[in-house]
Formats: C-alpha cells, sequence, structure tokens
C-alpha cells in the first residue's frame, strides 16, 4: 500500500468526526413533531412529518457509516486495511481514496 496508516487513520478520523458532528447538528430535526392543530395548520405538521422521516432515514445512514469507519480502523489495526475481504488482493489507492471504508477490490464487488 503506498500511503501510510497514519495517512489512512487521519482520513477515516476525519470522517468520523465529520459525520459525529452532522449527526449531533441534525438531532432537533428528528425531535417528535407536535400534533396540536391549534398551534399548526395540518399541511405544516404533513411537512414536518415528512422532514422528520427523511431526517431519521438520513440518521441511520450515518450510523451506519460510522460503523464501517469503526470496523475501517480496526483493519488499519490488524493491517488487514486497503486489501480485499474475498480475494485478499490490494484495493486499488483511488478506490480507498473515494470510500476508504471500501470492503473489496473493484472485480469483486462487482
Amino acid at each position: 500500500m503506498e500511503k501510510s496508516k497514519t495517512y489512512w487513520g487521519d482520513k477515516l478520523q476525519t470522517l468520523q468526526d465529520e459525520l459525529t458532528q452532522l449527526e449531533q447538528d441534525s438531532k432537533t430535526g428528528r425531535d417528535a413533531v407536535e400534533l396540536d392543530q391549534t398551534k399548526v395548520g395540518r399541511l405544516s405538521r404533513i411537512d414536518a412529518m415528512q422532514a422528520q422521516a427523511m431526517n431519521n432515514a438520513v440518521s441511520q445512514r450515518r450510523k451506519q457509516a460510522l460503523s464501517r469507519i469503526k470496523a475501517a480502523f480496526k483493519r488499519l489495526e490488524e493491517d488487514e486495511f486497503g486489501y480485499c475481504l474475498k480475494c485478499g488482493d490490494e484495493i486499488r489507492p483511488k478506490r480507498l481514496e473515494l470510500d476508504p471504508t471500501s470492503l473489496y477490490c473493484a472485480p469483486c464487488s462487482r
């Protein structure tokens, strides 16, 4: 692998920090929607419920991404980072630059 463990560790840490911050910043968008019609109209409530559902879906994807980052850190510690889990070949650096949590080389991911 061309780049050092430190480089990939820093890259993974940056991704993790960004996702964690986004998750914290979007917490209010996942709060319960108030159903009191005297305060908010029906269409506004529907819009708020739709926004809440979308925020919850985005949050779930962020949690999955954080889990993949955690697994990548573990592979980095075990000197398995950058190698395909299926065939064992090295994953191309360009692929890892796009997604450092990649588990498979391009041929095996198809």
